[in-house]
């Protein structure tokens, strides 16, 4: 085994260094005179230090140093310097940098001085988790369907304005976002992150682009692309896109519905073709695992106040935790497979909305799913009907379990949860809470125009 994993190292170093070569090679060829080095703070915001193509070599040498402290959930003053080191596999030229400032981004991984995984990136949690994977025999990848609004302008201190009343699949003149989508996709598609499908959702001004399956860390990357690039093409228009939850009442909100599966080598793990539903012990472990841990892994998911005014009833998003095949209110369904697509076996989690930190959203749902497979979990009965039409009684005797109904519960539960603070390592998991914490306290401190409405003329 340790000569496997030595002969297995090597090749990654030599695979990586063809990569750099071939970076570096390309910077010169196409006389980039930017390159763009990438991370997320803990909380997903994308941030950047640009180096000139003289300092790319010694990037990936020894990475570029920078104070953590001033990333929020990275370091203390007192521990703050860290390095940065580029991926030479997330290199990708930017389309929109063209002519005289051609640019280029590399996604980095935060290290410590000594060369250890920094315990506040991200990036390095998610990879930790798909090692853990890698070690029971698995390969992630996941789709994620990623919902979002236009708006006229991004002004707070007004009701968002809608460019047009369109609804789901509306392909007319109302939909006036259809040539932004186009673009948007092109963009996409120049910097190799390949769409599956894109059409106007259920709201007004809401639409969907839906990203194709890759490895779990290929797609974190593409997801925080994905929303630079969205809201690029929105501010060349005029237009303001986001990627909040529940910007409008009265309709859906935007989720970031996450399609996974397991495979052993080539072979999809998820899929079993004696089962009735075709799915193979290792599928069921996994949802059973999502099912058990979904309460724990919610603040993470959808970890905004915003978030939980889109996870309640009448809006297609999920409240309850229970699982079905072709039942969209559940919260775990298995899409049904074309015929002679068997391999295409996939889970899709309903819960996360475009605001959560990819990384940190994929690695709960990982060890969640493993957890299951790994204890054996037991699969319980496919939800039947519409959850949302039981009684309160008939759910309590099916042992159906709501979601946290606000992000408090969803910290509190959070907070008791091996499985999420061992999938987070201690650094982020204490300082997620924090913050999260203090974004509640902000939020309770308020006081609404829906509180000055009902209780001001009356009490």
């Amino acid at each position: 085994m340790a000569r496997e994993a030595a002969g297995s190292d090597r090749a990654n170093m030599a695979g990586m260094e063809r990569q750099q070569d071939y970076v570096l090679r390309t910077v010169e060829e196409r006389g980039v005179r930017l390159i763009r080095l990438w991370f997320t703070d803990v909380l997903g915001q994308l941030k950047s230090v640009a180096i000139s193509p003289a300092e790319l070599e010694n990037a990936f040498e020894e990475g570029m140093h920078f104070d953590g402290s001033a990333i929020d959930g990275f370091s203390r003053v007192q521990e703050s310097d860290v390095l940065a080191k580029p991926d030479p596999n997330s290199f990708e030229l930017l389309p929109w940098a063209k002519g005289d400032d051609p640019s280029a981004r590399m996604f980095c991984d935060i290290q410590n001085h000594d060369g250890t995984p920094f315990e506040g990136d991200p990036r390095q949690v998610l990879k930790r988790n798909l090692d853990l994977a890698r070690e029971q025999g698995f390969s992630f990848y996941v789709a994620p369907e990623m919902e979002f609004f236009y708006f006229a302008d991004g002004d707070p201190s007004h009701p968002p304005v809608t460019l047009d009343s369109g609804s789901y699949f509306d392909l007319t003149t109302a939909d006036v976002a259809s040539d932004l989508r186009k673009r948007t996709i092109h963009m996409l598609e120049a910097m190799g992150i390949p769409v599956e499908y894109s059409f106007h959702e259920d709201a007004p001004s809401q639409h969907e682009i839906d990203l194709r399956y890759t490895d779990a860390l290929s797609m974190a990357d593409n997801v925080m692309t994905f929303r630079l690039v969205v809201r690029e093409i929105a501010l060349e228009q005029g237009v303001y896109a986001t990627f909040m939850p529940k910007p409008l009442g009265g309709v859906q909100g935007s989720g970031m519905h996450t399609h996974m599966s397991l495979f052993e080598g080539d072979t999809n793990a998820f899929h079993e073709p004696g089962d009735p539903y075709g799915l193979s012990k290792v599928a069921r472990g996994f949802i059973a695992g999502l099912l058990v841990h979904a309460p724990e892994i919610t603040a993470v998911t959808n970890q905004l106040v915003n978030s939980y005014k889109r996870l309640i009833a009448g809006y297609e998003a999920p409240v309850y935790v229970t699982w079905a095949r072709n039942n969209r209110s559940a919260l775990v369904r298995v899409p049904v497979t074309k015929s002679g697509k068997q391999s295409s076996t996939r889970v899709e989690y309903r819960s996360p909305d475009p605001s959560c930190n990819p990384y940190l959203a994929y690695s709960v749902l990982l060890a969640a799913g493993l957890k299951g497979i790994r204890e054996g979990y037991d699969l319980p009965p496919e939800a039947s009907s519409n959850v949302f039409e039981l009684t309160p009684e008939e759910r309590a005797a099916e042992g159906i379990k709501p979601l946290p109904q606000s992000l408090s519960e969803a910290l509190d539960v959070m907070e008791r949860s091996e499985l999420v603070a061992e999938a987070l390592g201690e650094h982020i998991f204490e300082w997620f809470l924090r913050n999260k914490r203090a974004e509640w306290f902000d939020y309770k401190s308020q006081v609404t125009q829906f509180e000055l409405d009902r209780y001001l003329p009356n009490w």
